[in-house]
């Protein structure tokens, strides 16, 4: 029977004969896996839109400490990704973008660089472990990963946190297993600017997270060993100056800007609410992430749950040891949490993949197992399922059938099959590899082509050309019921919310040239205003779709005022 597996051990060897080379390999293999739908997918309500909107105020207003959603203070993430994305979006009108502050791509970018960042430190942090063909394989399958991929393409944190997270973790590892005398090769004396420096952008993006996992690590570790002398090397002295001098002046400019409201907004509220109780809706059980896990590390999922017995068993080796000490405590974290978002856990899915790695290279995947090939059969279910959504989502919303996209998921069901197959015959990096090469294809699938057909979802960007089309220059926009905040980024910092119909209908009467977006529920209460007017407004079209975040069809009068 024909194998494609000697092919594959030749690519494999051939690219990590250097690291170079991998790297090379790698970073080419991120723009596949993260580029298709980065510049097409529209802006994502809720978050993306808000950390969006706050960068594009900061360029309006020349204040790049205070951070604000229009009027209102936002005070819930430090400043960090906010001055990456306004360095982006500056970038982009230096070179010429049109209309840069409003592209949403822009200001994706560092989340691309983070998600691409977090594969080539992955590569580099699992050569602590494994040889160079298997480190390689996995930052493959982390570039392969449903949730880095998501967050590639979403202009806020946790791309960049996931990059810092690995890097710190990466150097924590080898100053373990140097002490553990568990490491071939003696770690660079930079290693310890390495954790540090990674601790220090860390701290700017999204506060005390990346400390909170290294520090979880740490605990575990030292409590191993009944000593924290191991940690020497990382010279916490100089290490922790080096955070004060990055983060410390913001973090001061903030608090007197903002007399303290600041931290008690971030830690108070947000922080502390998100360990209280579930916000913005988002709560969930402990366990909740497990299930999530199947999905969100599609396609090597299932068989790292296989490596689960394997590390059980050799918990008690440094390299497991450590690996388990990266993973559980954190996890067991965010589980307690009672606010439950997918993305939380992706700084731990490096040490996952290590430990599948180990896993297949030292024997501890067994294809004999019961229930193992049929747990292997996932690779197929997932994207099953996911094909099903999407074509029924299409057909519900629109009417249509994303016929582009039927032929890669067709693609990615047959690779699956073959999944199934390679790990049947015990061929695991071979299944591995091919995990790689299903995702590539279901990525071209869902972005470019089953999401860009989704015209219902698009409420905003049509909505905004709907304003852009009336016929005068920088039109005075009002909204009536609809307040995504991917409407305020596409239209303008200056969006005015209105509470009552009568309140639109007076907008319009002023002087200039005036738009109103009034949502169905409202309609008549509108009419009923405007009949009161001397003139009338026209409307220019109504525009139909279906909010995600309501989870309702809406319908939307666009309404021009009346010239003169």
């Amino acid at each position: 029977m024909f194998s494609l597996t000697p092919a594959i051990d030749r690519l494999s060897a051939f690219v990590s004969a250097s690291h170079g080379r991998a790297c090379a390999f790698l970073l080419l293999l991120s723009l596949c896996a993260f580029l298709p739908g980065f510049a097409t997918l529209q802006p994502v309500d809720r978050d993306e839109p808000r950390f969006a909107q706050a960068s594009k105020q900061m360029l309006e207003t020349g204040d790049f400490v205070d951070i604000r959603f229009q009027d209102e203070a936002r005070h819930k993430k430090p400043v960090g990704i906010y001055w990456l994305q306004a360095a982006a979006v500056q970038a982009g009108a230096a070179l010429g973008v049109p209309e840069a502050r409003t592209q949403i791509w822009l200001y994706r970018i560092p989340s691309l660089v983070g998600a691409t960042a977090t594969v080539l430190l992955t590569y580099w942090a699992l050569l602590a472990f494994l040889s160079p063909p298997l480190a390689l394989l996995g930052g493959a399958l982390m570039a392969a990963a449903v949730l880095l991929g998501v967050e590639a393409r979403i202009a806020k944190t946790d791309a960049v946190l996931a990059a810092c997270a690995v890097a710190s973790m990466g150097a924590l590892a080898r100053t373990w297993l140097d002490w553990t005398r568990s490491l071939a090769f003696v770690p660079s004396r930079r290693n310890w600017l390495v954790f540090w420096g990674a601790t220090a952008i860390g701290l700017l993006i999204k506060g005390p997270i990346v400390p909170m996992v290294w520090g979880l690590a740490v605990l575990v570790l030292s409590a191993s060993q009944r000593s924290f002398r191991w940690l020497k090397p990382l010279r916490f002295g100089p290490g922790l100056l080096i955070c004060l001098i990055v983060a410390l002046p913001w973090f001061v400019a903030i608090m007197l800007k903002t007399g303290g409201s600041f931290f008690a907004e971030s830690v108070g509220q947000d922080m502390l609410g998100k360990v209280t109780e579930g916000q913005e809706k988002h709560w969930g059980p402990p366990g909740l992430y497990l299930l999530f896990f199947f999905a969100t590390y599609w396609p090597a999922a299932a068989f790292a749950a296989m490596a689960v017995p394997f590390a059980w068993v050799r918990r008690r080796e440094p390299q497991i040891l450590f690996l388990i000490a990266w993973i559980l405590p954190s996890w067991v974290v965010f589980e307690a949490v009672p606010t439950k978002l997918p993305h939380y856990v992706l700084p731990l899915y490096p040490a996952i993949t290590a430990l599948l790695l180990l896993a297949v290279v030292n024997g501890g995947i067994d294809r004999y197992r019961r229930g193992a090939v049929a747990t292997a059969s996932l690779v197929v279910a997932v994207p099953l399922a996911l094909m099903a959504v999407v074509v029924l989502g299409n057909w519900t919303l629109d009417g249509a059938v994303p016929w582009l996209a039927l032929p890669f998921f067709a693609l990615v069901l047959a690779i699956g099959v073959g999944i199934v197959a390679a790990f049947r015959r015990q061929e695991f990096e071979g299944a591995l590899w091919r995990c790689v090469l299903a995702s590539l294809l279901l990525t071209v699938a869902i972005y470019p082509f089953a999401v860009e057909s989704l015209r219902s979802l698009k409420l905003s960007p049509r909505l905004a050309e709907a304003a852009r089309a009336v016929a005068c220059a920088d039109p005075a926009v009002i909204t009536l019921g609809y307040r995504e905040p991917s409407l305020v980024f596409l239209t303008g910092t200056d969006l005015a919310m209105a509470a009552s119909g009568a309140q639109a209908a007076n907008f319009l009467s002023q002087p200039g040239c005036r738009v109103a977006f009034v949502e169905s529920r409202y309609a008549g209460e509108f009419e009923a205003a405007v009949a009161a007017l001397p003139q009338k407004p026209r409307l220019l079209t109504t525009i139909r779709g279906f909010n995600l975040n309501g989870g309702r069809r809406l319908a939307l009068a666009v309404y021009a005022g009346a010239p003169g």
